[in-house]
Order: structure tokens, then C-alpha cells, then sequence
């Protein structure tokens, strides 16, 4: 299993909105970088649903449940999505502040990179945010 971390604008598609959504396409992205990342999403990998914009901050886990495929959103056909499934909320969120203050995370793709919005995670940094996020694994 591989771990990510994908952003989403609350104003635009927010975690509340995902978690009653059940599975649904992750479309959109127009980064030929995050568009590799999803490229490389399979069913089962976990990400962390990260708001980005104001918020700043990690709010759940969500589940890839169908692997990449051209983004129906996308008229050019260059460009892919995944379908994912939310999986829980974090007991509370983790923010980019308490991201970027933990030493354990400094080489964080979210740290480094901000702006991606979709990256990966190694499995020492999942395992990281979600216990500041207060998730027994």
C-alpha cells in the first residue's frame, strides 16, 4: 500500500462534502506532476485529505477505490482521475503550522512543495500526522 496526500479548496469540494459523497472522482487536476501521482494511485492506497486555501490542514483519510482513468472533466483527454472513498475524519485536524514545526516531517513533499496538489507521503510521515491527528493505526 502506498500513502498520499491530496488537497482540495473546502469552498470548492470540502471533507464533510467528500465523507457523504461515499466514492467519488477526484477530477480536476491540471499539474502534469500531480497527474503522474494519481497515475500511480491503486485501489487501497490511503491519502490524506488535506484543505488547502485558508485552512490549512489535514481533516480525514480517504481511500483509493478505483485506480486512474481519463478525467471526464478534462477536454483535452490529457489528464486522469481516481475515484476515492472517504474513510474517517481525524479526531482533529493537523495543521500545515503543526506540519512545518515537527522535525519528524521536514522533508514532507507538503513542506517542500506546497503547491502540489497531489503528493506522496512515506509511510513514517503518514504514520506521523495521524497520530498528531489523533488516529490509533
Amino acid at each position: 500500500m502506498a500513502y498520499w496526500l491530496v488537497k482540495s479548496e473546502p469552498g470548492t469540494w470540502s471533507w464533510d462534502q467528500h465523507a457523504k459523497a461515499g466514492a467519488d472522482a477526484w477530477t480536476g487536476v491540471r499539474n502534469h506532476q500531480a497527474k503522474l501521482h494519481l497515475m500511480a494511485m491503486r485501489p487501497g492506497d490511503k491519502a490524506l485529505f488535506y484543505h488547502s486555501g485558508e485552512e490549512r490542514a489535514v481533516m480525514g483519510i480517504t481511500e483509493v477505490v478505483k485506480a486512474a482513468y481519463p478525467d471526464p472533466t478534462d477536454v483535452s483527454g490529457a489528464f486522469v482521475c481516481v475515484d476515492l472513498k472517504a474513510d474517517a475524519p481525524l479526531a482533529r485536524k493537523v495543521t500545515l503550522s503543526e506540519i512545518k514545526a515537527d522535525k519528524r516531517l521536514a522533508d514532507m513533499v507538503l513542506v517542500k512543495n506546497s503547491r502540489l496538489s497531489v503528493q506522496p507521503v512515506t509511510p513514517e510521515e503518514w504514520r506521523q500526522v495521524c497520530t498528531l491527528g489523533g488516529v490509533v493505526l
